[in-house]
């Protein structure tokens, strides 16, 4: 892939507000739009809401004639409106069975383009697939009862393989990017060589395989447990496979360690913890890296190493 046409792409992508500012038309073309106003707020509530009843229509027919069977003017008269209508709305009946993508992929690609330059790529790349589980997780019944839909069609599940393709495709376009943009790269990638698309291709495919894999476990359990939390530990496993080491200067989000963090407040996590949060202002600052597996006693040391060697210089 021709990294400059990829970026192209991307920005291709962002900028599509028909898909945020007329959910009844994904497809249409469409300038900026003014400060929405109450009227328009409720026009996106009603017309999202119509998105919805169709969704919800064609799914119990789905589930209880079957697919093949079921017509778009069955789905139709069963949310209560003409067949023209649903056209206005999806171009197809299986398209119904995924109301939300075309906005979440916008809502994706826009986090994208807006992510801090100095912020590490891959954290943007799990921040963008997060979007993708919320829009499952704000409606969990919907999302089990369509998961267990389409594993009985295989036209929904090639659907569904097509959609999960566009976000694989958007992540990818996103760090090929990076590479020309970014001033340092994670150690073991090559500019300008064949290693930079291919390992931009597979971290984002890494990601996505992870969100779909901790979403089809969540699923199966009713959509029932704390998905967000099983991602977030997923997407550690993914940074110390592919992205160990932030280069440096490239800033990491994350959680940080204070006073609190563990049930013990006389442990000696704890102790480091609030000794650096109450150190002097003007004290230099220091930064040291640590396996999540790694004992606590070898995580000390390493900090006291690290902190000897610099006195001493």
């Amino acid at each position: 892939m021709d990294r400059v046409q990829a970026v192209s792409e991307q920005q291709s992508v962002a900028r599509q507000p028909a898909l945020r500012h007329d959910p009844a038309r994904p497809g249409a073309a469409g300038g900026a739009a003014a400060e929405p106003g109450p009227g328009s707020r409720r026009a996106a509530a009603q017309r999202l809401q119509m998105r919805q009843d169709l969704a919800t229509a064609a799914m119990d027919l789905f589930a209880g004639q079957g697919y093949e069977e079921t017509t778009v003017d069955q789905i139709a008269a069963a949310a209560g409106v003409a067949r023209r209508t649903f056209f206005r709305y999806f171009r197809s009946k299986e398209e119904a069975i995924f109301p939300d993508h075309d906005d979440t992929l916008v809502r994706v690609a826009d986090l994208l383009a807006s992510a801090d330059s100095e912020e590490y790529p891959l954290d943007v790349v799990c921040r963008g697939i997060k979007e993708v589980l919320r829009m499952y997780a704000s409606t969990p019944s919907v999302s089990v009862a369509r998961y267990q839909l389409i594993r009985q069609v295989p036209a929904l599940r090639e659907r569904e393989i097509a959609v999960v393709a566009r976000y694989e495709r958007l992540f990818t376009r996103y760090l090929l990017g990076r590479f020309d943009a970014a001033a340092q790269i994670p150690p073991g990638w090559q500019r300008g060589g064949d290693d930079d698309s291919m390992l931009a291709e597979v971290s984002a495919a890494a990601v996505v395989a992870a969100h779909n894999h901790v979403l089809r476990r969540w699923l199966r359990a009713g959509g029932r447990g704390d998905v967000e939390a099983q991602l977030d530990h997923s997407f550690e496993v993914i940074r110390g496979t592919f992205w160990p080491t932030p280069p440096s200067g490239m800033r990491r989000r994350g959680a940080t360690v204070a006073p609190g963090a563990s049930d013990d407040p006389d442990s000696p996590l704890e102790a480091v913890a609030a000794s650096a949060l109450s150190a002097s202002p003007g004290g230099e600052v220091l930064i040291t890296v640590a396996r999540t597996d790694a004992p606590l006693d070898v995580v000390l040391d390493s900090i006291r190493t690290a902190l000897t060697g610099r006195g001493a210089e």
